[in-house]
């Protein structure tokens, strides 16, 4: 198992991860995807097991501390200088789930925004996960004004 950077030749197994993963209305398109690369490719991390990409974690840089829906859509909120690293998504296809991938990825998200300076990292996530991001240090801010795919949202937080 390895963890790279993500690049535009990419692109079809990213969306496939991210069908696989998440509810229709709340999945990325592939021209969403297409966008991200081209704006924060160095903000997209992979998991790939013998040339096969398994899961990945992306988002883009911000001066907010919270994410809002506009971000998911408009890669012109990504501020290469800002102070905040946004996850957008963390995605581990369901066959390989139980491995500690996510941990993984998340880890290696964390110490590469640590490396550029990052303040922080920011994200949303439903409640069955707070626990997780918990894990690594991120604070629950309650429930989030995103209305994402119409689920329930929560802010989460970390300082670094």
């Amino acid at each position: 198992m390895i963890i790279r950077q993500a690049t535009m030749a990419d692109l079809a197994a990213v969306t496939e991860v991210e069908r696989l993963c998440f509810l229709p209305l709340e999945a990325a398109s592939r021209s969403s995807f297409e966008k991200r690369l081209e704006a924060f490719a160095d903000s997209f991390l992979l998991a790939e097991d013998e040339g096969k990409i398994v899961g990945f974690i992306n988002g883009c840089v911000t001066d907010e501390k919270l994410i809002f829906d506009e971000m998911f859509h408009d890669t012109i909120h990504h501020k290469p200088d800002g102070e905040y690293q946004s996850v957008f998504g963390l995605a581990v296809i369901p066959q390989y789930r139980g491995r500690g991938i996510a941990k993984k990825l998340m880890n290696e998200f964390i110490e590469l925004s640590r490396g550029r300076g990052k303040k922080g990292l920011t994200l949303t996530c439903k409640e069955h996960l707070i626990g997780f991001y918990a894990s690594f240090g991120y604070e629950n801010l309650g429930i989030s004004g995103s209305n994402h795919g119409g689920a329930t949202w929560y802010d989460m937080v970390m300082m670094l």
